[in-house]
């Protein structure tokens, strides 16, 4: 028998019901309205009745899914340390801190409270970044990557810089070294091999259109087996021979040496500095451990001349981000308690038998959630530090791995890790050798893990 759908209610009939007084309460006419209107719209393609209360209870829902924050966190418990993907390095308290306080006031960014006159918003954290690497000065933008563009776009406009071919790196997102130096407005020119490159290379490439010399460092790959690149002191001396500046870009970099943590070294700012770099550039989201941003350090010349370019207006920071860099800077000041107040030395240097622990502590727990569905074993195995960071070195952990019951398919996997994804709190593993692996290092909310377990649905059941 054909549905009447003239017996679904008007719109407005629908919004001066009692039921939709709350939604508008909440969500606002206009965002209700555009809801209700969507709704019976959707009943009248389904041939589908409902009354005001049914039609608001629909667009009541509707709402609530568009109205959702679209980041969200998650459990990062993939077995990378810093997940691009995920989001990161963890802001330190203190830098969630003082961005808080900026954010919802004014503040003196680009204003001289003393001389009640217009101030420099670099100022900020120009200090912190001199006494932390030993430049003469500083500057920051949007991400490295932005640091590299305004670093040649300003030096090597229309000019020529050779960089080693084993150093023409890609990261994440399709970013590749010769096309942003082209997209910079300057001319690559590719010395050496991939595998060996020697200082005779440089001196072979420099002419009267070179405008400086460049060194990036491999951050995430390694060329291993007969290989041989350039000391860059010796770079240094070449250019310096030349009349060119030197500009070392680390991607990555850290201010502190980890060895002292136990952990693999990675090159200093400060290193690259008393190697004879004029300009060095790095991440301040990476190891660093604080906002997303690139910070370039160096000669007060060449740093003046960055500022100068137009193109520095356009990959400035924001008050925010300036808050939290300056608030993890200062944690640096005081190295003994670093690795517990930075959440990305934090999980980097934690115990292994610690990250044991906390396996042995969940697996009844998850094994239970899971009981008829998956099998639950503890696993030691490597987590890696991420975002193009010391790629090859890998931290012993521990992990949940997951084995799904009954028929093994890959597809039984995948299953297993939406119904994870699909949780109030997303939890990201990874699918390894047909399980699915919960990496612990990362896992600091145990009760909050478990907490959820409760609602995993998986497809075929509970």
């Amino acid at each position: 028998m054909p549905v009447d759908l003239s017996r679904l209610p008007a719109v407005d009939r629908v919004l001066k019901s009692e039921a939709a007084a709350a939604l508008i309460e909440r969500h606002g006419r206009a965002p209700t309205t555009e809801a209700v209107r969507a709704t019976l719209a959707e009943l009248r393609t389904a041939k589908a009745l409902a009354d005001e209360e049914g039609v608001v209870s629909r667009a009541a829902a509707r709402l609530t899914a568009e109205m959702a924050a679209s980041q969200r966190p998650m459990f990062n418990l993939s077995g990378t340390v810093l997940h691009t993907n995920l989001g990161r390095a963890l802001l330190a308290e203190a830098a969630i801190a003082a961005m808080t306080e900026v954010l919802g006031r004014p503040s003196n960014l680009e204003f001289d409270v003393a001389d009640g006159a217009r101030g420099e918003r670099d100022d900020h954290v120009r200090g912190w970044l001199r006494r932390l690497t030993g430049a003469e000065d500083a500057t920051v933008v949007n991400n490295n990557a932005a640091a590299v563009v305004l670093m040649l776009n300003t030096l090597a406009l229309g000019k020529a810089v050779p960089v080693s071919r084993g150093e023409l790196i890609e990261i994440g997102g399709a970013f590749r070294v010769p096309e942003i130096m082209a997209r910079a407005g300057c001319r690559l020119i590719e010395v050496g091999t991939t595998n060996r490159t020697h200082l005779r290379d440089f001196e072979a490439a420099i002419g009267p259109e070179t405008a400086m010399l460049m060194k990036v460092h491999p951050s995430n790959y390694a060329v291993v087996g007969f290989t041989s690149g350039v000391p860059e002191a010796d770079l240094a001396a070449l250019a310096h021979k030349h009349g060119l500046p030197f500009a070392n870009d680390l991607g990555s970099g850290q201010l502190v040496d980890l060895e002292r943590w136990g952990l693999p070294h990675e090159p200093t700012p400060r290193e690259a500095l008393a190697a004879g770099a004029d300009l060095v550039s790095f991440s301040g989201d990476k190891l660093l451990g604080g906002p997303q941003c690139g910070i370039i350090v160096g000669r007060r010349d060449l740093i003046a001349k960055l500022n100068r370019n137009p193109l520095k207006r356009a990959l400035r920071l924001d008050k925010g981000r300036l808050a939290a860099l300056e608030a993890t800077l200062r944690l640096y000041a005081d190295p003994d308690r670093l690795a517990e107040r930075l959440p990305t030395l934090r999980l980097l240097t934690r115990r292994e038998s610690d990250i044991a622990a906390a396996a042995q502590r969940l697996r009844p727990q998850l094994a239970a959630a899971l009981a008829g569905k998956a099998e639950v074993a503890v696993e030691s195995c490597r987590s890696q530090i991420g975002s193009g960071a010391l790629p090859v070195d890998l931290l012993p952990s521990h992990c949940l791995s997951l084995k799904t019951v009954g028929k093994k398919s890959g597809a039984a996997v995948e299953r297993l890790a939406a119904a994870f994804r699909a949780l109030p709190v997303p939890v990201i593993g990874r699918i390894e050798d047909d399980r699915l692996k919960f990496d612990l290092r990362c896992l600091e909310d145990e009760a909050g893990f478990v907490a959820q377990l409760a609602q995993l649905k998986i497809e075929g059941g509970t």
